[in-house]
């Protein structure tokens, strides 16, 4: 019955989004200088999009999918926003998890050593993309101005070392317990070079300034809290304060701003809106 009842609610907001849109003509979302342009924007270049969806195959909450309805349909800022995202890095955006897996030789090309500065590290060869790494510097400095020290303890790995990392948390806490906070190899955010663990990497950290910090700060930075606490049914892992992953600022204020902060909602979101194109 529940099916019944949010497929036909699925149907109406595809009648409506179809019915407001047949007559708009496609043009260009961006003007001479190559800026969005709210001007010019139409939702004719998403109608496709939206009506193949499989909603029931992207794991998204009804009342979520009843919002992002709403948001397709009445805000062009939502359009604006999500063409720009999903025309940038699409490894700022690509959904990494339990379920979708990156190839075991993936590792960017643009890694770049972080190094004690603005924050501190815990061991020397930790990497991030260079996007990442700039970001985490000026996230820093504006921490630092706080009266707060950052510390990175853990950042790119291949998906030989995530494979280490996750036998080793098997061997120790035992398959179940560690499935729940450590990825298989190639599941990981950190083979995509743009995921960052703070120090302590443990509960401990949620109790530190640098965790209050981040919590208000990190998003206006490009970065997100990847495993937030009462979403592990969502994302697959349980709480992990320490655990952010660099987006660009963009898709971070789309994430708050439709998403309720709630990264995994989101990579679902667009994953599922590009395997419809």
């Amino acid at each position: 019955m529940e099916f019944y009842k949010w497929l036909s609610k699925l149907f109406f907001f595809i009648l409506i989004f179809t019915a407001c849109n047949e007559k708009k003509p496609v043009q260009n979302f961006y003007n001479a200088n190559n800026v969005i342009d709210p001007k010019t924007t139409t939702n004719e270049n998403f109608n496709g999009n939206f009506r193949n969806i499989k909603f029931d195959e992207a794991g998204l909450p009804d009342s979520l999918i009843e919002n992002i309805s709403t948001y397709i349909l009445q805000s062009p800022d939502f359009i604006m926003e999500l063409h720009y995202i999903i025309n940038g890095d699409p490894y700022l955006y690509k959904l990494v998890d339990k379920m979708n897996s990156l190839d075991s030789g993936y590792v960017p090309g643009d890694l770049a050593e972080l190094g004690n500065s603005a924050y501190r590290v815990t061991r020397q060869g930790l990497t991030l993309r260079a996007a990442a790494a700039d970001s985490l510097e000026n996230m820093a400095a504006a921490a630092l101005a706080d009266g707060v020290t950052l510390t990175a303890a853990s950042a790119f790995r291949t998906y030989e070392y995530q494979e280490e990392v996750y036998n080793r948390n098997v061997r120790e806490m035992g398959q179940q317990a560690a499935d729940r906070e450590s990825a298989r190899p190639g599941h990981s955010q950190h083979q995509l070079g743009v995921a960052l663990d703070f120090f302590p990497i443990d509960d401990a950290f949620a109790e530190t300034a640098a965790s209050g910090w981040l919590e208000k700060n990190a998003s206006r930075f490009g970065w997100s809290l990847s495993y937030p606490q009462g979403y592990e049914d969502i994302t697959g892992y349980r709480w992990e304060s320490w655990h952010y992953r660099y987006t660009g600022p963009e898709l971070a204020r789309f994430i708050d701003k439709y998403f309720n902060g709630i990264q995994q909602y989101a990579l679902m979101f667009i994953h599922a809106w590009k395997s419809a194109e």
